[in-house]
């Protein structure tokens, strides 16, 4: 994997990681024979490798539901309503050669629901920080989620900071700079995506994807070496949350408002 997975200064490669992946991918999509090799599979039959709980966090009305209804179904709702309680959705994608499957969580982020925090970020090896680029408290809020994420996921968690409605930018009420700052400072890769035209939906995700891969790899390496005590956590790699205790289920109470 590259190098900004490591070291305190790698903030501004982990940037720049996203902007080089995003040219690797739309180049890729171009040489793609339009039978889901490659980049993508999304053939459930075949054998799946790794199954990887990503979660998706960040203020109320930020669009998490449709960044993630467009990764997973490349939809759009345009009368969507806030999500009640939890729901999750998933998408198999191919990273170098291996069959993932991706599934990814999606809470509303009011305070009323904090309660399932902790059941939430269990077994969560990424997640996707999200802010509207047209608010500024969504942004101001980001450090707070941040704190949360860190203080409930494992140390090693992938974090994808995303200004999402880019579509939007004559209403934008926060600099790119700003986010890239923050980005930089916290070790955090970021993007800004628009889930209503689809832009950098895709390369954010399996930008986020392939360094868990690769944050995986390596751990599952150190621990066949004997350098890594968290076995539990390395067992997560192929964790399948729909196998979950049944309290965890519960605690999230797995609705959905929006159809789409």
């Amino acid at each position: 994997m590259n190098a900004e997975m490591n070291g305190a200064g790698g903030g501004d490669l982990r940037i720049n990681s996203v902007l080089e992946y995003s040219k690797k991918y739309h180049h890729q999509q171009q040489q793609d024979d339009g039978q889901g090799q490659g980049m993508f599979s999304t053939g459930e039959e075949e054998k799946i490798d790794y199954v990887y709980k990503v979660v998706v966090i960040g203020d109320s009305a930020v669009g998490k539901s449709q960044i993630l209804s467009r990764f997973t179904k490349n939809e759009f709702c345009f009368d969507s309503k806030s999500t009640i309680g939890v729901e999750f959705q998933t998408r198999t994608v191919s990273i170098n050669s291996k069959l993932i499957k991706a599934q990814i969580w999606d809470t509303a982020g009011q305070e009323r629901y904090r309660a399932v925090t902790s059941a939430y970020y269990r077994g969560a090896l990424g997640a996707m920080l999200v802010y509207d680029i047209t608010k500024r408290q969504t942004f101001d809020h980001v450090a707070r989620w941040v704190e949360e994420l860190r203080a409930h996921a494992d140390s090693s968690i992938v974090i994808m900071l995303i200004g999402n409605k880019s579509d939007l930018g004559d209403q934008r009420a926060v600099p790119t700079e700003d986010a890239v700052e923050f980005a930089e400072n916290q070790g955090l890769f970021f993007s800004e995506t628009s889930a209503l035209s689809g832009d950098n939906v895709d390369t954010a995700f399996l930008k986020l994807l392939e360094e868990i891969y690769g944050v995986a790899s390596r751990k599952a390496l150190d621990s066949s070496n004997g350098k890594v005590n968290g076995g539990d956590m390395l067992n997560g790699l192929k964790i399948d949350v729909i196998g979950a205790p049944e309290l965890e289920i519960s605690e999230m109470k797995k609705l959905s408002a929006c159809s789409c």
